[in-house]
C-alpha cells in the first residue's frame, strides 16, 4: 500500500544560503619568499569556514610588504567580485609595514570603527596593541579589513572575547561585518551563532536560510 505523503512529513528542505566569494591576503616578505610557512591564510580559512554557513569561495594571495603590490591585489580582488577581503600582517610601525597605507590608497570610504575595536580587544592581552594600525575601508561593493598577523589574534579580533562561562566580554568585529556587507550591496551572510552572532536590525533580517 503506497504512502504518498510520507516524505512530506519526514523530510525538511535544506536551507539555501547565498554563495560568497572572499579574498584573503597574507602580507609578509619572509613567508612570500619561502623563508617560513605562512600561517595567516590557513587561520583565516579555518575561522571563516567555522563562522559562516554560506558556501564559500576563497581567493588567496600571499604577497610581500610592498605598498603598490598590496594595493593592486586589493583592487584585483574587489573587482573580481569579492564582497569581503581580509588581510593579515604588515600593520605595525616597522618601516616595511605598509598594509594600512596600501589599503587606504584604494578606499572609497573609510570605516574607522573596525580598527578601533580591534585595538580594544588586543589591549586585553598586551599594552603594545596601541602600536597596531589596522584599518578598514569600502571599495565599491567590497569591505576590506586589515587584521593582525598572528593566528590567535586573528580569531580574537574576529570573534571577540568571552568569559569562562561563555558570556560575551568584548564584541568581535565580525558581528558587524554581515550588515555592513548588506549595506554596500553584497550577499546575505549567515553566521553560526556558536562562533559569532551577527547583528542586524530587525528590518534587515531574513528568515533562516531564506
Amino acid at each position: 500500500m503506497p504512502y504518498p505523503n510520507r516524505n512530506r512529513t519526514t523530510m525538511a528542505a535544506a536551507p539555501s544560503f547565498d554563495s560568497i566569494r572572499i579574498g584573503i591576503v597574507s602580507v609578509s616578505d619572509r613567508a612570500s619568499s619561502g623563508v617560513y610557512e605562512d600561517k595567516g591564510l590557513p587561520a583565516l580559512k579555518d575561522w571563516l569556514g567555522r563562522a559562516l554557513r554560506n558556501p564559500l569561495q576563497f581567493e588567496s594571495r600571499l604577497i610581500p610588504d610592498e605598498k603598490d603590490r598590496i594595493s593592486a591585489t586589493l583592487i584585483e580582488l574587489a573587482d573580481a567580485g569579492c564582497c569581503l577581503v581580509l588581510t593579515t600582517g604588515g600593520t605595525g610601525p616597522a618601516l616595511r609595514d605598509v598594509t594600512p597605507e596600501a589599503t587606504l590608497a584604494v578606499a572609497h570610504k573609510e570605516m574607522p570603527g573596525f580598527g578601533e575595536q580591534m585595538r580594544q580587544i588586543s589591549l586585553h592581552f598586551v599594552p603594545t596593541a596601541i602600536l597596531s594600525r589596522q584599518c578598514a575601508v569600502v571599495r565599491g561593493q567590497c569591505l576590506i579589513i586589515n587584521l593582525p598577523g598572528q593566528p590567535r589574534a586573528i580569531a580574537e579580533t574576529l570573534e571577540g572575547l568571552r568569559s569562562d562561562s561563555g558570556e560575551p566580554i568584548v564584541a568581535g568585529i565580525f558581528a558587524a561585518v554581515p550588515y555592513c556587507v548588506d549595506l554596500i550591496g553584497g550577499p546575505y551572510m549567515e553566521t553560526d551563532a556558536a562562533v559569532c552572532q551577527a547583528f542586524r536590525p530587525k528590518s534587515a533580517l531574513r528568515p533562516a536560510g531564506g
